[in-house]
């Protein structure tokens, strides 16, 4: 290894680098904004957009109900609601988001309620569409209201307390700090994030040094130099390593700060009402860093390795689109439910990263799997090098026709 070789292939394929816009926009602005936008941006508007969900007042239909003028005369009077004339195509109205949701009283609901005889109120919405769960929401909520009031009649024509159907309470809390719970929110995301901003972060440069250098005819000039292949696959390797890591620290700064941000504001909220508290602390920053450093070497060799194989730069753009999805599959499976860290996730390449990053963010150091892990990942990159300069080495690769 003649490291004066090496410095100087990086040295040239570095400048050569800072001259191209395209993968500086890929390197740099991409995961630098990339966090800002995604985390405060996209909350910010979804907060924008639940709250204005939350101040329509939602339009529904009424089904039947003549015959009990109680419950008719409690759902006309909510002023939350809109009620509108029926129609026989609500359930149309209800798909074209023309009404939010309907209510069907069955007939002679009043009647059977003062018999005793149970009966059942549907409501009917759009699943998955806000504003009609709201509406929902609503009716139900004044449904709801409607029996407990049913209930406390015939309770008190029996002289017995309300209290007598809830002889105890049940009360969750959580007792876990509030870092843990944000970081166990949106831990998995960050990780998924990082991990493929390392990966398109060395895309276009590998792309370059390698299908680009066959494109524009310079890879004879560059083979027919006083440099061993070795020397040449390390100093391109380290270009590529370099700009991975580049969009790597740029990520995690990123990231942080849009964390700061978050953590300052009241923009993200818990199912329970309460601000999500968002804190990354520097030893969470590094300790991330330095878990996506393998990993950026890793995708740094495998992406020169393939796109060494293509003869144009569009070729090699179109063998390297497939591996988005092979690094988007096991990063996407660490933030699915019941998805946790164990000895055998430990030595899944992407995915250990991946989940690690999620324990890591919300506070958690599971030191013996950060080792396992970052050891596991050192050997398949290393792997990865080894077959890079084995692949540069062959002349039916670099010249294939």
């Amino acid at each position: 290894m003649n490291f004066s070789a090496i410095s100087v292939v990086y040295r040239k394929e570095l400048k050569e680098w800072l001259r191209d816009r395209r993968t500086l926009i890929s390197t740099v602005l991409v995961p630098l904004l990339a966090f800002p936008i995604l985390m405060v941006g996209i909350t910010a508007l979804a907060t924008v957009m639940i709250g204005k969900a939350e101040q329509e007042v939602p339009k529904i239909m009424i089904i039947g109900g003549k015959d009990s003028p109680q419950l008719l005369e409690r759902l006309q009077k909510i002023d939350k609601l809109t009620v509108v004339p029926y129609a026989d195509n609500w359930k149309d109205q209800i798909s074209n988001k023309e009404i939010r949701a309907a209510v069907e009283i069955p007939r002679g609901f009043q009647t059977a309620l003062a018999e005793g005889t149970s009966q059942t109120v549907n409501v009917y919405y759009y699943e998955g569409e806000l504003k009609s769960s709201f509406g929902a929401g609503h009716l139900q909520e004044a449904i709801k209201d409607y029996r407990d009031s049913v209930v406390k009649e015939r309770l008190a024509a029996k002289n017995l307390a309300p209290s007598v159907l809830t002889p105890f309470e049940i009360k969750q809390e959580n007792v876990a700090p509030p870092e843990k719970v944000g970081g166990a929110s949106v831990g998995g995301f960050i990780g998924y994030a990082v991990i493929l901003l390392c990966l398109t972060g060395a895309m276009y440069p590998a792309i370059d040094l390698t299908a680009g250098e066959k494109e524009r005819g310079t890879i004879e000039t560059i083979l027919s130099s006083p440099v061993s292949r070795f020397d040449l696959v390390m100093g391109k390797f380290l270009l590529v390593f370099s700009a991975s890591l580049v969009s790597a620290i740029l990520s995690v700064t990123s990231m942080g700060t849009s964390f700061a941000i978050l953590g300052h504001s009241q923009l993200m909220h818990s199912s329970g009402g309460e601000s999500l508290h968002l804190s990354l602390g520097p030893l969470s920053v590094v300790a991330v860093f330095f878990m996506a450093l393998p990993l950026a070497v890793l995708f740094s060799a495998v992406l020169m390795t393939i796109a060494l194989f293509a003869k144009t730069y569009k070729e090699a753009q179109s063998y390297l689109t497939p591996l988005t999805f092979v690094v988007v599959i096991p990063a996407v499976a660490s933030v699915m439910p019941g998805v946790e860290l164990n000895t055998k996730l430990a030595l899944i390449p992407i995915l250990n990263t991946s989940l690690v990053c999620k324990e890591i963010i919300s506070g958690t150091y599971h030191w013996n799997s950060i080792i396992l892990i970052f050891a596991s990942t050192c050997v398949y990159a290393g792997a990865a090098i080894f077959l890079a300069v084995k692949m540069f080495q062959r002349e039916d690769v670099l010249f294939r026709s």
